[in-house]
């Protein structure tokens, strides 16, 4: 049976042991292949060496960290349930939302719940889309569905094929979700590598995506270097199966960030990862690999270039994106080793695996990303657990800056960053390791708030609801929406409170 704990007396100063020091050094001097974003189906669970293994089980056994798959928690928030997997068996990635439900995908698919009770979440379907890694937005009543790894087709009955193939397809998939119970698929589009994330910039009549595709290849015939840009699709709302591609802008004219022997341990940009749009603002935010960039987007066929930074000392793999409320802030991440690596320790240290926080100074086509500070979780994680920032969301209070935030394994952390260079902790959940022998990939893939609750996505546990009870955030209980794609960012005072 899990135990439940309110608060935690005590944390091991876990990541001295050969083992972490040794990954530490490897994370270092591996550069852009140990960056490679994003687990992606999961495999034989990594061996670790004795002294490792040792280590996280003395931390277990002396209840300095949770013990394997035991629940702990702030006193702030409560575990209101779990939903396992079910017929989806992947790697549990993305969450949107609209109205009543939310769409989970999976490296196999998606999954829809109504969460009329949020105690008791059921599913209404779960559809068989094999492709990695399917990342999720909806939008009225359609759902797009990034495909990122190699296939023989367009179909959902697609097998893998090698990308060196020219028949093997990759791209955006869209679907019809008027029947919540029975998605209909209506279209696709093939996009130069694949679609790794995506991002809606809705307009009345037709829905813009930008996707982020990178590590191109010599060797694969729809995937050719440079690759220095993102794919624009439009799509008509009212005919879907005729969207297309209609441009492909270039965002990093001079080749970005070059990485290895010139900048060792970042990675080469060769496109994005991911990009946040406030389209309120007609603002984005990109975390392309080696880049972090500003973009100007009033024209969402012409994304412009403001302002670009780079971290060439603690960032190895620029992530994600977010925005606070004003608009005068960005938190990036990094996703340092890629994911399946555990670097939430002392070894690593708090700056390499964290947030970046920057200031929007200046006006218009001035205006500049200035750092301000780092933000990692403060509770180290054990050897065998894959842990670094991930996918977080802005828990909307008026005058506060107030993040929830996936670290894999390192469970959800809810923080504030109202003061740019002081950020902290106010909250957090967490599961012990999945395993206490072995770096089993595991852990919350994305943690948001939506409509006075905390969904997370848990990429081997399932779908998880908590509730945050704290007087810093209870103003954002009333704060309600129609429909949520974090990295489509809402106005969220736009909106009426109830």
């Amino acid at each position: 049976m899990t135990s439940l704990h309110t608060t935690r007396v005590r944390r091991r100063r876990l990541g001295v042991a050969a083992a972490a020091a040794g990954l530490f050094a490897t994370l270092l001097a591996a550069g852009p292949a140990v960056a490679t974003p994003d687990p992606g189906d999961v495999s034989a669970p990594a061996k670790l060496s004795a002294a490792a293994v040792a280590d996280a089980s003395a931390a277990i056994k002396a209840g300095e960290i949770p013990g394997v798959d035991e629940i702990v928690h702030s006193g702030n928030i409560k575990h209101l349930s779990n939903t396992p997997k079910d017929a989806l068996a992947g790697t549990n990635s993305d969450l949107a939302f609209q109205g009543k439900y939310a769409f989970a995908g999976n490296y196999d698919g998606f999954r829809i719940f109504d969460l009329s009770n949020p105690k008791a979440p059921k599913t209404v379907a779960q559809v068989l889309c094999p492709g990695s890694q399917n990342d999720i937005t909806v939008s009225g009543n359609l759902l797009f569905l990034s495909t990122d790894s190699s296939r023989s087709d367009n179909s959902c009955s697609s097998v893998t094929q090698p990308a060196s193939e020219k028949s093997s397809w990759e791209g955006m998939k869209i679907f019809d979700i008027s029947d919540k119970r029975n998605p209909k698929y209506v279209a696709a589009v093939e996009t130069a590598c694949g679609s790794h994330t995506h991002t809606l910039v809705p307009e009345r009549k037709d829905v813009y995506i930008y996707v982020s595709s990178y590590s191109p290849s010599a060797s694969f015939p729809d995937c050719q270097p440079p690759h220095d840009g993102i794919t624009v699709i439009k799509v008509p709302r009212k005919s879907p199966e005729k969207s297309s591609i209609v441009n492909f802008p270039v965002l990093f004219p001079d080749g970005g960030n070059p990485g290895g022997t010139t900048n060792p341990g970042v990675s080469t940009t060769s496109g994005c990862h991911d990009i946040t749009v406030l389209a309120s603002k007609d603002l984005a935010a990109g975390a392309c690999m080696g880049d972090g960039i500003l973009l100007d987007i009033k024209n969402p066929e012409r994304p412009k270039v403001i302002d670009r930074v780079q971290d060439n000392v603690n960032f190895a793999f620029w992530h994600s994106a977010t925005f606070n409320q004003d608009a005068d802030k960005v938190v990036f991440t990094d996703e340092l080793g890629g994911g399946g690596a555990a670097t939430c320790n002392e070894a690593i240290g708090p700056n390499k695996g964290a947030d970046g926080i920057y200031d929007i100074v200046g006006r218009g086509d001035h205006r500049k990303l200035v750092f301000r500070g780092y933000y990692k979780i403060p509770r180290h994680q054990a050897s065998t657990e894959n842990c670094v920032a991930h996918n977080g969301s802005v828990i909307p209070v008026k005058g506060r800056d107030i993040m929830v935030q996936a670290w894999y394994q390192g469970g959800v952390s809810v923080w504030d960053f109202t003061d740019s260079s002081r950020p902290k902790e106010i909250g957090y959940f967490e599961r012990g390791p999945v395993s206490a022998t072995s770096n089993v990939t595991g852990g919350s893939w994305s943690a948001y708030y939506y409509n006075g609750y905390i969904y997370s996505n848990d990429i081997a546990k399932g779908f998880d609801v908590l509730k945050l009870d704290d007087r810093r955030t209870d103003p954002a209980k009333r704060v309600r929406l129609d429909e949520l794609n974090v990295q489509t960012q809402p106005d969220y005072f736009d909106h009426h409170d109830d």
